[in-house]
């Protein structure tokens, strides 16, 4: 049997580094178990341009093996010659790269490693909060350049404590940043997610819910974005909604990029009507060198604390998803059902309405 794994390149640092699993060159950690079970591994991170080892071989793969950090965007033009393909694991969490209708209608199935990056991505998006309510990156741009200006930093600097903060989503990751603020002592944690937080959980953390995501933008200081990309997310994010924020919020997106307008979002942080911009998902990976999100500032030359993704790839998260990963191969390989929190595509229907209500 196949199996095809699309990952991303740690070159010397995956050498220096084997905890590094999630690269092409440590393989998760399964090639020998899987080639002391006779089958065939390739594990490439060519998935872009003609001719890419991706395209090349998933016509006869049975297993697909990707990662959101490096994504093999998989279409539904892709399945039709993909004849032999039956299985599709997330070494992670989110599976938007894959088209999840066209594998409904082909009968593939589609699993992640559910939970395996909900603590690294929650606190990412508390540091990018902190990181930006503080105006910390221009702060430290200043030392590095040999500047000493405190008055240039402070103008822009704030706290979180009383301020209102929402979570578009609150699921794993959007409960477990509401948990982590509540030593903030914010004035108030709103969310909006067509999921109700059960009551006992919902006074755990003192949030409340409010019925649309217009209603939430206008009352935050600070959004977080915390939902899967799908149909009814993607764009979500664009210049109409951005006029409802209250002038001067930050918002900070460690969900999906392509949830955010990426030109939207540059303008009203150009504008001022965004404070600060901060995440590490961008609409594509590895994104563009021109693209708007690197160089984009606030008027007062900050804002902007975007990273590349690896919120939900540190070394303890890859230690998760790679056993996860192995886990959920082995059970296809010996028959044996999945957990049930890691089926986003079952045998030709939805198992979860993480990516829309179908």
């Amino acid at each position: 049997m196949k199996v095809l794994a699309v990952l991303y390149n740690g070159f010397k640092a995956a050498i220096e580094e084997p905890r590094l699993l999630g690269t092409v060159e440590n393989k998760l950690g399964m090639d020998k178990w899987l080639t002391a079970r006779g089958h065939e591994f390739i594990v490439t991170s060519s998935k872009d341009g003609p001719n890419n080892d991706f395209e090349k071989n998933i016509v006869d793969a049975e297993v697909l093996i990707t990662t959101p950090f490096h994504p093999g965007y998989l279409t539904r033009e892709l399945m039709e010659k993909a004849k032999n393909l039956k299985i599709c694991i997330t070494a992670g969490v989110g599976s938007d790269h894959i088209d999840l209708n066209a594998a409904v209608d082909h009968k593939i199935q589609v699993l992640e490693v559910s939970g395996s990056n909900v603590t690294s991505v929650a606190e990412h998006a508390v540091m990018s909060m902190l990181l930006l309510v503080r105006n910390f990156v221009p702060a430290h741009e200043m030392i590095e350049r040999g500047d000493w200006e405190v008055s240039n930093i402070a103008r822009n600097a704030f706290d979180i404590e009383g301020k209102v903060i929402g979570t578009v989503g609150a699921g794993r990751i959007g409960y477990r940043i509401m948990q982590r603020l509540l030593p903030f002592n914010p004035k108030e944690l709103l969310y909006y997610d067509y999921h109700e937080i059960p009551p006992e959980a919902e006074s755990a953390v003192n949030c409340k819910r409010v019925g649309t995501v217009e209603e939430l933008v206008s009352q935050c200081d600070i959004v977080t974005v915390n939902c899967p990309l799908h149909e009814g997310t993607r764009g979500m994010i664009n210049d109409r909604l951005l006029s409802a924020f209250k002038p001067g919020a930050w918002l900070v997106n460690t969900a999906r990029g392509a949830i955010c307008d990426e030109y939207a979002v540059a303008r009203a942080l150009a504008s001022g009507q965004l404070r600060g911009y901060a995440g590490d998902v961008w609409n594509v990976q590895p994104a563009p060198k021109d693209h708007p999100w690197r160089t984009m500032k606030n008027p007062l030359d900050g804002g902007n604390g975007m990273v590349p993704h690896y919120s939900g790839t540190t070394l303890d998260a890859q230690a998760r998803y790679a056993a996860g990963t192995k886990s959920i191969l082995e059970n296809y390989l010996d028959g044996k059902p999945q957990a049930h929190q890691n089926v986003i595509v079952g045998a030709g229907k939805y198992e979860t309405t993480s990516y829309g209500i179908h």
